[in-house]
């Protein structure tokens, strides 16, 4: 495969016919036309279960005359799993842990009541959730001033990060850039939650506004495009239990 090829902005015309989802020496490989697509490095798509390779390959049957790496969130993100992960898994820990230290559903807003209460309803549960089942503990704050978490709470979401493998963590790792929430993401490995109702606890406070403002054609498109990631990674996580 030509150089580059997985990078999100290539845009390389469409070569095969058919793609599908097999077993594999030591996994399951996502084959285009019997031929694993490769990534800059030459790594081989491949995923540890069969329904992951079958989400991947999914992407790529449903590319149209040319490919759209842009779109194919799995796909860049089993490449992820694949190459960045293995070596970095403690930094990747680190960053999912500093995304809960000042994690969304910890700051609840000072006015308007009516806010206040729709994010005491749908963030209160997870978080009394999140400390009665994996013994996280997170301080809530007011308004936008910074409040420092435990750090017995943040030493706990780096060892539950780093108890997923690579493409757990990968996916814990997507979500809590793609929520503002390191809690978020694994209410949503845990299933607790599903993609949509974790997309829409990710933005409470948006949604507040737009009652209130309206949405504008560009607003609306990048929720639709979030809200697709969210229910991706749904399906990410099902897929890797």
């Amino acid at each position: 495969m030509q150089k580059g090829f997985h990078e999100p902005g290539e845009k390389v015309k469409r070569f095969y016919k058919a793609a599908e989802a097999k077993a594999g020496e030591g996994g399951f490989d996502v084959l285009l036309d019997g031929r694993s697509p490769r990534s800059a490095r030459g790594t081989k798509l491949t995923a540890p279960t069969l329904p992951l390779a079958q989400l991947v390959a999914e992407e790529w049957a449903a590319q149209g005359e040319f490919i759209e790496m842009a779109a194919m969130d799995a796909t860049r993100l089993a490449f992820t799993a694949l190459e960045a992960i293995p070596a970095a898994r403690e930094a990747t820990a680190d960053q999912f842990a500093q995304y809960a230290g000042s994690d969304l559903l910890c700051y609840f807003a000072e006015a308007p009541e009516a806010l206040v209460q729709r994010q005491e309803a749908h963030w209160g549960p997870v978080l009394e959730r999140a400390e009665r089942e994996i013994a996280l503990a997170f301080v809530r704050a007011v308004g936008i001033r910074h409040q420092a978490q435990p750090e017995t709470t943040l030493a706990r979401v780096k060892a539950l990060a780093l108890e997923s493998d690579d493409f757990g963590l990968a996916g814990l790792a997507f979500g809590a850039a793609l929520f503002g929430s390191a809690i978020l993401a694994l209410a949503l490995q845990r299933g607790w939650l599903s993609g949509e109702q974790a997309h829409a606890l990710s933005r409470v406070d948006e949604a507040f506004q737009e009652e209130k403002w309206g949405i504008d054609e560009e607003a609306a498109e990048r929720t639709a495009r979030l809200l697709g990631e969210a229910r991706m990674l749904e399906r990410w996580f099902r897929a890797l239990d």
